[in-house]
């Protein structure tokens, strides 16, 4: 079995929850919104902060560029890359996603996800 079809369920010694987020997520790149959805999903990964994974169809991906980085995570699969062209180099590779999760995490496919160092990821609670 190849590593990429290899599938690690998680367990009580890495705890994965995917859950819908009952908030607007509004996601910003030098105060321009890339993103605004109240469909998004919060991960929780053991014990990490919550990643919000945003639908592939609420985000402006026209200052965005595919890239070849690819990761593996044992317990979601194979993630891929973007590049936030408007920040050069420091955002390279800074939008990630899972085209094809795992069944335990399958929520965010067609999902993207960000490093909150990179963008502005606000919260706005559901009235």
């Amino acid at each position: 079995m190849t590593q990429a079809k290899q599938q690690k369920i998680p367990g009580p010694d890495h705890p994965i929850t995917v859950e819908p987020n009952p908030s607007r997520v509004v996601v910003k790149v030098g105060g321009q919104v890339v993103a605004d959805t109240t469909r998004s999903q919060a991960l929780y990964e053991a014990g990490y902060p919550a990643v919000q994974y945003i639908p592939r169809e609420d985000v402006d991906l026209s200052g965005f560029a595919r890239t070849e980085h690819e990761t593996y995570c044992p317990y979601k699969g194979n993630a891929s890359y973007y590049s936030i062209t408007s920040l050069g180099a420091d955002g390279d590779n800074a939008v990630w996603t899972y085209e094809a999760p795992y069944d335990a995490v399958a929520e965010i496919k067609d999902h993207l996800a960000f490093y909150p160092n990179k963008v502005t990821v606000e919260e706005v609670p559901a009235d």
